[in-house]
């Protein structure tokens, strides 16, 4: 793995997506930190150089589009990429992320160039 490769963070509260995810991103050549809830991946978010973020929506305490606002109030040109089962999110979360996908189809562009 490259040492100056992209740092990702994933924050899921499924225990195996977040691995798959991991394992998957890092097999890419990404550095990869986690979190299992919104508060851990708010933590990680501030206080890493986190360069892209995979975030899931369904979880308790806080879901995604909570944890995607306040992401963007701290470090808004970080991409977001929001996972979900749920087809049809309001437009007031889809609109704060980069990227929305619901069983592998991509709503909007991730990378910004």
């Amino acid at each position: 793995m490259k040492q100056n490769s992209n740092l990702v963070l994933c924050v899921d509260d499924e225990r195996i997506g977040l691995e798959v995810r991991k394992i998957l991103l890092e097999r890419a050549g990404y550095r990869v930190l986690t979190a299992s809830d919104g508060p851990t991946g708010l933590a990680i978010f501030s206080a890493e150089p986190v360069e892209a973020v995979v975030l899931d929506y369904s979880m308790p305490g806080m879901h995604g589009g909570e944890i995607a606002i306040q992401m963007r109030q701290v470090k808004p040109q970080v991409p977001i990429l929001l996972l979900s089962a749920y087809i049809g999110l309001a437009p007031e979360v889809t609109a704060v992320v980069d990227l929305y996908m619901t069983k592998g189809r991509a709503r909007r562009s991730f990378w910004k160039n």
